[in-house]
């Protein structure tokens, strides 16, 4: 608000709940209204590119260059990428998704036979597939398999010849010809060469309008997944997905990139994004890993609410606590999904409750659920509290009202003495939703125990279950004897 609500009030004023009539405090919701645009609006649809290839042909590099911005993650390290993951791309005006794969390996044992098999889903659901060739290495029995597949697709196909960092390497493109995809394009993930001309290529092939898309109004709700390393959240959202979405093995810190998801959950369709398993603070993390928790902690902010997952059967740790931690300061919605829930006996049960009750004393608002990924136990009530929590995330109390409540509060607690002084509360704001945050304007600094006081006695309420609840202080400027501000 551009105009102090208290410039007309005396140095003797306190909150007694009279001061304005019901439009005048509405006056000042209209006022908060007007600069709130929390709608993302609706969103189209937009046509699909897979990149594809062996491992290490450097497809992540690639898939960088080709988004103008670093968002794979990028390591020598063989197989650092094991999902397909979504990006956001722009070229010449036109809007598209970029999906990275895992190495595609026709022979793989393991693992990486899970990660080909999210590679040939991601060429099953594009509607153009763009294969990473090494071309100073050239086609390899892996390249000679994958063209087999790829010209059996009814997608178009193209074929990227990449780290042509020089002339010479640019002749030894001209011999993967032979693997009978077209003309192989010469480019450098690395340095940039050739992208311009490459992307061109993209877009005359790609459709304006992707083949396969959900049907939907308005852009769905933004969910970031995200826990400690194995605690289940791929195979979480296999479960939501029906599908083997993401890919799930024993070993922690399988999923090292953001992975993008339509779920529909319930009748509505939500975006979900599965995360990499946090271990370390993001400052002590090194290479794979440190990249990772950026992302991790990028798509937590970009989330609306985050669903913190949490292996029941095993002891709160702090590596739970610190993810809880991220998700309410980044200011998100919240659902705390206890998983493994069939292997929790009676006593395990008891303890959990203890350390949920000495523990989570933060998180004590939010929405609970104990569910099961690998036997589907209790997945469907997701999102109702995902409901629940987006509402009390969005959720704005009128001036009048807060006031009118916030009055009787303060009559019967007021804040506890500063400095010999008893700060006086003089008006309240819900600033804004999205997290909801109260703005207390007061003559003096209030403790913060009493904010404490304040958004309890707010939630018990209002509610609000589900969402944090920011509760912060302005102290008035007081007046010189002229009345003028100072």
């Amino acid at each position: 608000m551009t105009e102090d609500p208290l410039a007309d009030a005396g140095d003797g004023s306190e909150l007694d709940g009279t001061w304005f009539d019901e439009s005048e405090w509405s006056a000042f919701d209209e006022a908060e209204d007007a600069v709130e645009d929390g709608s993302d609006g609706d969103r189209t649809p937009q046509p699909v590119l897979a990149v594809v290839g062996r491992p290490n042909v450097g497809k992540s590099t690639l898939v960088n260059r080709l988004l103008g911005r670093r968002e794979a993650v990028v390591q020598d390290t063989p197989g650092v990428t094991r999902d397909r993951v979504a990006y956001d791309a722009l070229w010449n005006g036109r809007r598209f998704t970029v999906v990275d794969t895992g190495g595609w390996d026709p022979g793989a044992q393991g693992l990486q036979a899970a990660v080909t098999a999210q590679a040939e889903m991601a060429m099953s659901t594009a509607d153009v597939v763009l294969l990473v060739v090494d071309a100073q290495v050239g086609a390899t029995e892996t390249e000679e398999a994958v063209a087999r597949v790829l010209r059996r697709s009814d997608r178009p196909v193209l074929m990227a010849a990449n780290k042509v960092d020089d002339q010479r390497t640019q002749a030894e493109a001209a011999a993967l010809w032979s693997l009978g995809l077209g003309e192989p394009y010469p480019v450098s993930g690395l340095h940039g060469r050739g992208s311009g001309d490459l992307l061109d290529r993209v877009l005359e092939v790609l459709p304006t309008s992707p083949r396969d898309q959900f049907s939907t109004t308005g852009g769905p709700r933004r969910v970031a997944l995200v826990g400690k390393p194995n605690v289940g959240k791929s195979s979480l959202l296999n479960r939501l997905v029906g599908e083997k979405r993401a890919v799930v093995d024993e070993a922690a810190g399988t999923t090292v990139d953001p992975v993008d998801s339509m779920v529909e959950l319930d009748g509505e369709v939500w975006r979900f994004v599965d995360t990499a398993g946090l271990r370390k603070r993001v400052k002590y993390a090194g290479g794979t890993e440190y990249y990772a928790s950026l992302r991790t902690k990028a798509a937590i902010e970009a989330a609306e609410v985050a669903i913190v997952l949490v292996d029941a059967s095993e002891p709160l740790t702090e590596q739970d606590l610190r993810v809880i931690g991220m998700v309410i300061e980044a200011g998100r919605a919240l659902v705390i999904a206890y998983n493994k829930w069939d292997l929790v006996d009676d006593e395990r049960r008891r303890k959990l409750n203890k350390e949920i009750d000495r523990q989570l004393v933060r998180a004590r608002w939010a929405q609970r659920v104990n569910v099961s990924a690998a036997t589907g136990r209790a997945v469907t009530k997701l999102a109702p509290a995902l409901r629940d929590a987006l509402e009390s995330w969005d959720r704005r109390v009128p001036t009048g009202q807060l006031n009118a409540w916030l009055s009787d509060l303060v009559a019967a607690q007021p804040p506890p003495v500063r400095g010999g002084k008893q700060p006086k509360i003089l008006f309240a704001t819900q600033a804004h939703p999205r997290p909801p945050t109260l703005v207390l304007f007061s003559t003096g600094f209030l403790e913060a125990g009493y904010r404490r006081f304040v958004e309890r006695k707010f939630r018990e309420t209002f509610g609000f279950e589900g969402s944090p609840v920011r509760v912060s202080v302005r102290v008035r400027a007081g007046k010189d004897p002229k009345g003028s501000r100072r």
